[in-house]
């Protein structure tokens, strides 16, 4: 809005707040009520709004209230404002409306030149709809409107949702009394907030008539000296901040007390906007509240200011690294939507390698447009190597953007949390919890997550809503950065061992807790020993969510550990995780964790006592055989066979029975597909060990694997009987294995079929898929039972529902599991029953 228009709006509403409670308003309250229907929803809404507000002014009147005046008067500026937008005609109409009044009102407050009436100085200068010509000299030595929130010099195309919210903060509604707004953007350093908040500051430049102001708490912080005293910045700032409004520099109190108080005295009238940058303490927001009705501050910060949430009413709204479509967005105003779409991959993979942070987004684009030899895919490529990434991410001379805006926030921590943000940049993953803190800084909990309250408030970390932490890629480069530089050379070791103890603790009691009775060679009864286990306690995680969740950072803690030659912790933590493959099939994560675990094992088995060497050795044997099932699932027949027969001669070496009978059980696996009449001979030798080792689990689930390699050959009666067997010892054992007795069912069904009881192994198939559905929802199994169910219910004839049901849903689990060539095997099955 033009400045004649919005001094008429204000002069316009001070002149009518004194008419509503004087004779004179009867006479011009009809033409006030037309003016402000060009922007209201009806007749009655113009009406009842100036009856309210002069009910509002007789009853501030009653009670000495000088506030309320201030509120209507601020409001109804608002109103006049809209209306002039709506149809600038309302502004000759208000002026000459006022100009009638003028000897009975406001004497002085406007001159119509070409209305033909003059009282006070004349308006002129500015035409407006009407042939109305009017102007309002400032008078002498006033400061112009202050305009100060520097100019956005690049294209701004994100962050859409956040300046919505800010928006709808700032905007006064019809019969609500406008207040003023307090929003502070909080987040870690360089990822957009000053940038946030002129981009607002511009958009929302004719919501404040009387001008906006700016403050970079930052500069002034460098000014201060010990001899400001505490508070030095606020003074200064609000010195700044009065030199500016009408009044300037006349009467510049000497103490914050007192400017803080003519601060709110000068702005009692404007609608102004405050933005203030890099705030750290609450004070310094508080301090510079304007008292105008429809003003705002907007404030950003790197730390979460609680304190002015819960005692000033002031919104904090977290500024979070940007998306890929945000980053791509930010790279297309930079680099030009070509460039973007000529390599979508490789800037989809720079807004990854950046953070999604716009500090080092906007060092990529530099790169790019300076040097055109460079494209995104040669800079990804440069990008991918951790170790050089943030050297990367600067300019030829400069420091690195990242360490540039993130040192300052570092410096000034304490020394328990500066410590914790070096050694969590040595962690390989970004997201964990106190615990695996505490494990990384060797301390307790409790002062692990008073240092992580620390970072999480100055932004460094963000913690989730499942109660962890997360660290963003390139804070962690940096973090790491500042632990090589700090810390002592043998501590990332120590650090890596720490951490990998810690998730061998719980990795194993999540192991144990799924299923007491397993074959494991590890002895870790001592390092189990008085530990709580967390799974236990009621209300405690369950463990099959837990390893699921932590899945990522267990194989990236293998990795790590396995470069740090920790041989011992590798394969017994490569062993206790592999229980979460029996329910979740992730081939790949399977297969990588249990070739890490070989090697270690294989390694360790040359060095330390005879009886670690044996327990290595046994070690490597069992992660040989577990191996085998990826690998035959991901078609690796011949790696799994050497596996296998790696695993017969180590077992046979250990002189484990329970081992032995173990690795002729996977071997029995292998040859199911290949040679049935091989496959039997394996089971009935796992079986015999199994019964020599009085290991009644793993003869009972050795008889099962008998049973259906008899079925698959044709013995069929004496597979049921084999089956049956296995069901009933599987059933009942002290700790019955309901998932294993439930597998049993579904091969008695298969077996029933090739008898011709149909309906029988429909049944049993039915009750094994229901069972499974309960104990092990979502796995492999589940889906096996009901693609058998499928084929036995296709073989009976007029069972089309039960067929289709039954593929839809194990293709489903397959395709959640990753195994995408199975279910599009299942779906093209569908398609042939008009699915």
């Amino acid at each position: 809005m033009e400045a004649e228009l919005a001094a008429l709006a204000a002069s316009g509403a001070t002149t009518l707040v004194g008419l509503m409670v004087s004779e004179s308003w009867e006479r011009v309250r009809n033409g006030v009520a037309r003016i402000l229907r060009r922007r209201a929803s009806g007749d009655a809404a113009a009406d009842e709004e100036l009856q309210a507000a002069g009910d509002e002014l007789e009853a501030a009147r009653a009670a000495g209230d000088t506030h309320t005046p201030e509120v209507v008067r601020a409001r109804l500026r608002h109103r006049l404002e809209e209306a002039f937008q709506a149809d600038p005609g309302a502004a000759g109409e208000l002026a000459r409306l006022l100009s009638e009044l003028a000897p009975d009102a406001s004497r002085g407050f406007v001159s119509l030149v070409s209305g033909g009436v003059n009282h006070g100085p004349a308006f002129h200068g500015s035409h407006i709809h009407g042939d109305i010509t009017f102007h309002v000299p400032p008078p002498p030595n006033r400061p112009v409107r202050p305009d100060q929130v520097p100019v956005m010099t690049t294209p701004y195309s994100n962050r859409t949702t956040e300046l919505a919210v800010l928006d709808g903060a700032s905007d006064i509604r019809p019969g609500r009394a406008p207040s003023v707004n307090v929003d502070v953007l909080d987040g870690l350093p360089g990822v957009g907030k000053t940038a946030m908040a002129w981009r607002w500051a511009e958009l929302a430049r004719e919501r404040f008539p009387d001008g906006q102001l700016y403050v970079d708490f930052a500069a002034l912080r460098d000014q201060v000296t010990p001899l400001t005293g505490p508070g030095g910045d606020v003074s200064e700032a609000l010195a700044m901040c009065l030199r500016a409004l009408p009044g300037g520099d006349i009467g510049m109190p000497p103490t914050l007390v007192e400017r803080t108080n003519q601060f709110r005295s000068r702005t009692a009238g404007l609608r102004i906007l405050l933005v203030l940058d890099d705030v750290n303490q609450p004070g310094q927001v508080r301090s510079l509240i304007p008292k105008g009705p429809g003003s705002a501050v907007l404030a950003t910060s790197r730390i979460r200011l609680g304190e002015l949430a819960m005692q000033d009413g002031a919104r904090l709204i977290s500024v979070v690294p940007l998306d890929a479509h945000g980053g791509l967005e930010l790279l297309k105003d930079r680099c030009g939507r070509e460039a973007v779409e000529a390599e979508p991959q490789a800037a989809r993979r720079l807004v990854d390698l950046c953070g999604g942070l716009p500090v080092a987004l906007q060092v990529v684009a530099a790169r790019l447009v300076t040097d055109p030899s460079l494209g995104m895919a040669a800079l990804a490529a440069e990008l991918e190597d951790e170790a050089g990434r943030l050297a990367g991410l600067a300019l030829d001379g400069e420091e690195s953007s990242v360490s540039a805006v993130l040192g300052p926030a570092y410096r000034l921590l304490p020394p328990e949390a500066a410590r914790l943000y070096r050694l969590l940049g040595w962690l390989p993953f970004g997201v964990f919890d106190a615990g695996v803190a505490a494990a990384a800084a060797d301390t307790d909990t409790r002062s692990a997550k008073r240092a992580l309250g620390v970072l999480t408030k100055v932004s460094l970390l963000e913690a989730t809503s499942d109660g962890r932490y997360r660290m963003n890629d390139l804070v962690r480069l940096h973090a790491r950065e500042r632990a090589c530089e700090d810390e002592p050379g043998t501590e990332q070791a120590a650090l890596t061992e720490r951490v990998c103890r810690h998730y061998l603790v719980l990795t194993a009691f999540a192991d144990r807790a799924l299923r007491a009775e397993r074959l494991r060679i590890a002895d870790l009864s001592d390092l189990l020993r008085g530990v709580d286990d967390p799974f236990a306690a009621a209300g405690g995680p369950s463990p099959l969510e837990w390893l699921d969740t932590e899945r990522s950072a267990v194989l990236a803690v293998l990795r790590t550990a396995a470069r740090h030659e920790l041989h011992t912790l590798v394969w017994q933590l490569a062993e206790a995780f592999a229980v979460l493959f029996l329910y979740h099939r992730y081939l790949g994560t399977w297969r990588e964790s249990l070739e890490l675990g070989i090697e270690a094992a294989r390694a360790a088995a040359g060095a330390g006592t005879p009886g670690q060497r044996t327990q290595a050795m046994a070690g490597e044997a069992r992660l040989r055989s577990l191996a085998s099932r990826p690998l035959l699932d991901l078609g690796e027949k011949g790696m799994a066979r050497e596996h296998l027969d790696r695993a017969v001669v180590l077992a046979e070496e250990t002189g484990d029975l329970a081992l032995q009978a173990s690795v002729q059980e996977f071997l029995g696996r292998w040859l199911d597909a290949e040679d049935p009449h091989r496959a039997v001979a394996a089971y009935q030798r796992s079986l015999e060990l199994n019964e020599r080792a009085g290991n009644t689990r793993g003869a009972a689930l050795a008889t099962f694997f008998l049973g259906c390699a008899h079925d698959a050959r044709g013995d069929h009666a004496e597979a049921l009987t084999l089956l049956r067997r296995a069901q009933r010892e599987l059933e009942h054992r002290e700790e019955p294995d309901v998932r294993m007795a439930s597998r049993v069912r579904a091969a008695i069904g298969v077996a029933l079929g090739h008898l011709g009881d149909t309906e029988a192994g429909i049944r049993e198939l039915q009750t094994a898929a229901r069972d499974l559905g309960e104990v092990a929802k979502g796995m492999q199994y589940e889906a096996q039972v009901l693609e058998r169910l499928a084929d036995l219910a296709h073989e009976a004839g007029g069972r089309t529902e039960l067929v289709r049901d039954s593929l839809g849903r194990a293709a489903d689990i397959h395709q959640t599991l990753g195994n995408h060539y199975r279910a599009r095997d299942l779906w093209r099955r569908l398609e042939d029953f008009g699915h």
